[in-house]
């Protein structure tokens, strides 16, 4: 049996002022994700602080919250096999010098805090930022056609 879950995603603001939303949200669907919840806006500080409340007191987390909510961001809810660990391969290190070639970081961040994406690195982390930024009605069930391949299931 696969283990189906669901895992929150949203493209920072360096990636949807460089146009690349659309490459990014390919890539992701391309590697057997479905796109179950979709949206742009802008952060505020109190929901930024939210999704980031595990690095409160580092010395990154104030200049994370402000570039977070500086610019739009298109935040997602993604559903497929192993979503979690799917996702944080498909797009590497938090550092792009140590992002494989290949994957969204590797190929499109710039530094480490230009880094174009942010994906949740749990299932209970990724249930958790859902909530900050989407509704229960905003979150969409459906079949892709190719699902019973992409996804095989016995």
């Amino acid at each position: 049996m696969i283990n189906v879950e669901r895992t929150f995603v949203f493209v920072k603001p360096d990636g949807v002022l460089r146009g690349l939303i659309g490459e990014i949200i390919k890539r992701l669907e391309q590697a057997g994700l479905k796109v179950i919840a979709l949206k742009m806006l802008k952060l505020t500080r109190e929901q930024a602080e939210k999704l980031y409340d595990i690095h409160k007191g580092k010395h990154f987390f104030e200049p994370l919250v402000n570039y977070v909510t500086s610019g739009p961001i298109v935040a997602m809810i993604l559903e497929g096999p192993d979503a979690v660990k799917k996702v944080r391969k498909l797009i590497g290190k938090t550092n792009p010098v140590e992002a494989d070639a290949g994957t969204i970081r590797g190929d499109f961040a710039l530094t480490i805090s230009r880094n174009v994406i942010h994906a949740a690195d749990s299932k209970e982390r990724a249930e958790y930022e859902m909530k900050i930024i989407f509704k229960d009605d905003e979150i969409v069930s459906y079949k892709r056609v190719d699902e019973d391949i992409v996804w095989f299931t016995e």
